[in-house]
């Protein structure tokens, strides 16, 4: 069973397969893929039309179908990799250990945001940038220039409290725990994240971040603790809602997943903390 850790405690030879392993991807044109269908979706939802990966009820489900797909296509270069996750209410400033030259890299120099260091380097040649927003063909992050504070275990906590997964208008209007984490309302946990790294984590291109991954582990970790904080209250809506994907409706790009089969992570791997 695959065993997601948090990335602070990953020993020098997990980093190392990990880092490997998304090159390996990389290099294949597996990993632009992903970036692909990520954008295609990020720009299509929309509050008043179709939505399934963003702004919507859908958008926790979505990402951990996402997630396991790619978790399996780093498995499949190496068996022993998992995804990591990143604790951005404890690991909250640019001088953590995520950011380390052996790991991810840290953060763009002032000039133009290319990231100078690490295995995603453009001097490395590891990383193009090849799905992008511009004509930039490097990786570049701005750490605390959009937004200065990562959200506070306080403020995560807030959200975890709420008893409602979502409600109408079900989209970044509306209230409930989804939206909150989701970040178009309250405190803004995930849509800050993505601004505080800045750089292609601030577009609809954001997997071109390797920290993306990352960050939605770590999502995806804070709505399964959601879900065992509050068992009686489910995924809604469960039927008959327009432009929304319902507990057994498929979700696009696969047509073959519903989430009522996301419910249950541990279906698929653990947290280290379970």
């Amino acid at each position: 069973m695959t065993v997601r850790k948090n990335q602070a405690t990953l020993t020098a030879d997990e980093k190392r397969r990990f880092v490997d392993a998304l090159v390996a991807l990389k290099r294949s044109g597996r990993y632009d893929a992903f970036v692909t269908t990520h954008n295609a979706f990020i720009m299509g939802d929309t509050d008043n039309g179709e939505r399934t990966g963003h702004r919507s009820p859908s958008f926790l489900p979505w990402h951990r179908r996402f997630l396991l797909e790619f978790e399996q296509a780093l498995q499949a270069v190496d068996s022993s990799v998992a995804l990591p996750y990143w604790d951005w209410s404890t690991d909250r400033t640019a001088g953590a250990s995520l950011w380390a030259p052996d790991f991810l890299g840290g953060s763009g120099r002032s000039l133009d945001g290319r990231v100078m260091d690490g295995p995603f380097a453009a001097s490395t040649g590891n990383w193009p940038v090849n799905v992008r927003v511009d004509s930039r063909t490097y990786l570049r992050r701005a750490l605390g220039a959009g937004v200065r504070e990562l959200p506070t275990r306080a403020e995560v906590d807030s959200v975890l409290a709420m008893s409602t997964y979502d409600m109408a208008p079900w989209n970044s209007a509306s209230d409930g725990f989804r939206n909150h984490l989701e970040g178009w309302r309250g405190v803004n946990l995930h849509n800050r994240v993505h601004v505080w790294v800045g750089g292609q984590m601030a577009t609809g291109v954001s997997p071109n971040d390797p920290v993306f991954w990352l960050h939605h582990a770590f999502i995806d970790k804070l709505w399964a603790q959601w879900q065992s904080r509050h068992q009686g209250s489910g995924y809604v809506p469960t039927g008959g809602t327009p432009n929304v994907v319902d507990l057994n409706e498929t979700m696009k790009p696969w047509n073959d997943v519903r989430p009522a089969d996301m419910l249950d992570h541990t279906a698929h791997y653990t947290f280290d903390t379970d």
